[in-house]
């Protein structure tokens, strides 16, 4: 059975399911006393089911509407010509009749061409999205439920509860905030690491929620959170809302 203090280290794990025999009785039985476990097997939950959701992509809202747009220009049929008693002349209506179907085929083919293209464009780009939703979600939880993972939480300056869960054996980390109101027009929050004094830029995060920290932890001593420029900054150009020691 783990130590006390080892348990606490299986909160990420725990939120994730990914627990099972002797570790799972022994933390579920941990659980019921650790009031700090308890509040942060609920952030990672929710930032789960965040990170769930985040995979999921509505069908565009202009589909239908281009469709429709599509159909409206294409040209409509004739209607079909008397029967006259002249062979000549109901063959040459015959014929122009043919022309206005080739004309309208060719109409529709290129109308209804060009929405395949938009459609497989916007499907495109929806699967490369989901895609990288989806390997962002496999690598936060990794880092999450890594055996090594350790976790450190505080409160920024404005009273936003912010965790970092590191993993010394993938050199990644997770950066979770909770109650984070979104960066303001033209502003973004930047992530740093701190190696010893130098802050190095760790990626973006706009508001509230989770993030797979770019670079790696490496021999950083903390991690923090600024309020930038959009884009984010080379280095800090305010005090950080928060910095977060991380374990040795």
């Amino acid at each position: 059975m783990k130590h006390e203090a080892e348990l606490h280290t299986l909160a990420g794990a725990y939120a994730l399911d990914a627990l099972t025999g002797e570790e799972l009785r022994a933390f579920t039985a941990h659980l019921e006393h650790c009031e700090g476990c308890h509040q942060e097997v609920g952030e990672f939950a929710a930032t789960a089911a965040r990170l769930a959701a985040a995979v999921s992509l509505p069908v565009p809202v202009a589909m239908r509407q281009v469709v429709l747009n599509r159909i409206d220009g294409v040209r409509q049929l004739p209607a079909r010509p008397l029967l006259l008693p002249s062979v000549r002349l109901t063959t040459r209506l015959t014929r122009r009749a043919g022309a206005f179907v080739v004309a309208a085929g060719i109409v529709a083919a290129a109308g209804f061409g060009g929405v395949a293209l938009w459609q497989h464009q916007q499907a495109e780009q929806a699967r490369m999205q989901a895609q990288r939703a989806g390997q962002q979600v496999q690598d936060m939880t990794a880092v999450m439920a890594s055996p090594d993972a350790r976790t450190t939480r505080g409160r920024t300056s404005t009273g936003a509860s912010a965790s970092v869960v590191t993993s010394a054996r993938l050199n990644q980390a997770v950066f979770l905030a909770s109650g984070l109101s979104p960066a303001p027009a033209g502003r973004t929050y930047q992530l740093w690491f701190d190696d010893h004094g130098t802050m190095r830029p760790a990626g973006l995060i706009p508001g509230d929620g989770s993030v797979l920290m770019q670079g790696d932890p490496g021999q950083a001593l903390a991690v923090g959170l600024t309020l930038e420029p959009a884009g984010g900054s080379a280095q800090p150009t305010t005090s950080p809302l928060v910095l977060l020691s991380l374990p040795a």
